[in-house]
């Protein structure tokens, strides 16, 4: 099993020095991916444009938003930005989706919030691929939209679906999963990937699906108080008695705990876990590397 590593883009605070060596340290390795997630209304730099800094400075990882709520962009512009985030990579994107779950960050995007979310992500794939392989072009131009991406036909795409139906969906059009998973929990981890198997042999896909996922961890004499600092604040949009009921159930609060987490998911099958960091500290980069060798 492969490990990646997010950038700490939701931990306030952040700054250039910071964001590139962060970037700098996961390339040295042992790391496989170096990735971030998207929110809008929350104190944390934009997704994309972190990333392309990270692709500037790194040569070896993957770079993999984790995850670009797709409902948010329109496709076209969304296909060009990755398209050149891949140039800028030299072909290392992984693109991870997802529906996205907070109303403020559509409106903040003017982006419709409702129930065809669902639909709209699968449209939009199907979009960008058209554009990647030259065959979209809108109304009144004469080319379809460039660059192209390095990787031909475009990035491998994840989608971030927990759900059955969701996991059923994915399987028509994406190459896998780019799940999460709190705790991390065995039975809902294996229920995803038996799932996800299931519905990639009943679509007949030619490939397996491919099986990430990610959680928060903390490490340190304060993991435990680090940890809650930062889901208080992270899932503030849930309400602070919730934040604060959800947190407990976080418990990859030391070395073992990690070790073990990461053990379960590689029993599991797993391809590739994306460990999220909860401190800014670059120095959590080494940490994590003696501990998964």
């Amino acid at each position: 099993m492969k490990v990646g590593m997010n950038l700490p883009v939701m931990v306030p605070g952040l700054d250039r020095s910071a964001i590139l060596e962060w970037a700098r340290r996961i390339d040295a390795g042992p790391f496989t991916s170096l990735c971030a997630g998207e929110r809008i209304n929350f104190p944390n730099p934009e997704i994309l444009i972190t990333l392309s800094a990270a692709a500037a400075v790194t040569e070896r990882v993957r770079i993999v938003p984790t995850v670009f709520v797709l409902p948010l962009h329109p496709p076209v512009l969304m296909a060009k930005r990755i398209a050149t985030l891949d140039v800028l990579s030299a072909g290392r994107v992984v693109l991870g989706i997802g529906v996205g779950a907070r109303r403020d960050d559509f409106v903040a995007a003017c982006a419709v919030f409702d129930a065809h979310k669902l639909t709209r992500m699968e449209e939009c794939v199907a979009i960008m691929r058209r554009v990647w392989a030259g065959t979209y072009i809108v109304e009144g131009a004469e080319r379809a939209a460039e660059p192209t991406p390095v990787q031909p036909g475009g990035p491998e795409i994840l989608v971030g679906a927990l759900t059955a139906p969701s996991i059923r969906r994915a399987a028509r059009y994406a190459d896998g999963l780019c799940g999460f998973s709190f705790r991390p929990a065995e039975d809902e981890v294996r229920f995803a990937w038996d799932t996800a198997r299931a519905a990639w042999r009943a679509a007949n896909r030619d490939q397996p699906p491919r099986l990430t996922t990610s959680f928060w961890y903390a490490l340190g004499p304060r993991a435990r108080a680090q940890l809650d600092e930062y889901l208080h604040r992270y899932l503030n949009f849930m309400g602070a008695d919730a934040a604060r009921a959800l947190a407990p159930t976080v418990q990859t609060t030391s070395a073992a705990a990690l070790r073990d987490a990461l053990k379960m998911l590689a029993d599991l099958g797993t391809d590739e876990v994306f460990l999220v960091p909860t401190t800014a500290d670059p120095d959590e980069v080494h940490r994590v590397a003696d501990i998964i060798g």
